[in-house]
């Protein structure tokens, strides 16, 4: 019987992890782009863009965005402060829960409280909101909705590539939510976070059933008061 020299072996060797190696680099997109098509499709129908068909709930989530980019004002903070003005006044909801960071990177906003200050300037009234600075991710605003201020029902109110992976996770809480999306921003101006979004919902099936992520607060439960 004749022998593999250990040259061959080592050639046979590398073949093998090459196709290996080529078969992760194949699957890793698959995976990625089957995570993405099963979020989006199990939440397209709760997803609303106009405003007639949109339910009535008493509480809208407003999720945080930074009120300033690099290189100017951010239309993702504009368009879901619009957006849930909107509702307000339109009477789709009663109240907004405003969730976000109160402590950037660099310590210059705090975007519940900008947030808060836009909304008040769009008229709607100071007791009709209620800030949550403790969530620094979606999945800390949808899990504090429910386990501190005592959510089992609500509107989601944020960027159209956002709805999805927050309504993901409201349905993992045990959310009856539905989700508003706030106007469209062009693609030349989204693209990177639409990108970004791909990847953040992988992240949340991991964070869901592979992690089992918690919240990194919760603390004491908060009644929300509705006028």
């Amino acid at each position: 019987m004749k022998s593999i020299t250990p040259i061959k072996k080592n050639r046979l060797l590398a073949g093998r992890y090459t196709k290996i190696f080529i078969g992760l680099c194949l699957l890793i997109p698959l995976v990625i782009a089957i995570i993405n098509f099963w979020i989006i499709r199990t939440s397209q129908s709760h997803v609303f863009t106009d405003l007639n068909d949109l339910p009535v709930n008493e509480v809208g989530l407003v999720l945080g965005a930074s009120p300033r980019l690099l290189h100017g004002p951010s239309p993702y903070f504009r368009g879901r402060v619009r957006a849930a003005a909107r509702l307000y006044h339109e009477g789709k909801i009663r109240h907004l829960l405003i969730s976000g960071d109160s402590h950037a990177s660099d310590d210059t906003f705090d975007e519940p409280a900008e947030m808060e200050q836009a909304l008040l300037k769009l008229g709607v009234p100071e007791s009709a909101m209620t800030l949550d600075d403790m969530s620094t991710r979606t999945l800390d605003s949808v899990a504090r909705a429910k386990e501190v201020f005592g959510l089992n029902q609500l509107t989601i109110i944020t960027d159209h590539f956002h709805t999805y992976r927050a309504l993901f996770l409201s349905k993992h809480y045990g959310i009856e939510a539905v989700a508003f999306s706030s106007a469209d921003i062009p693609f030349d101006e989204s693209k990177r976070n639409t990108v970004r979004e791909w990847m953040a919902r992988v992240l949340a099936v991991a964070d869901v059933y592979l992690l089992h992520t918690s919240p990194k607060v919760l603390g004491p439960k908060v009644g929300i008061k509705l006028e």
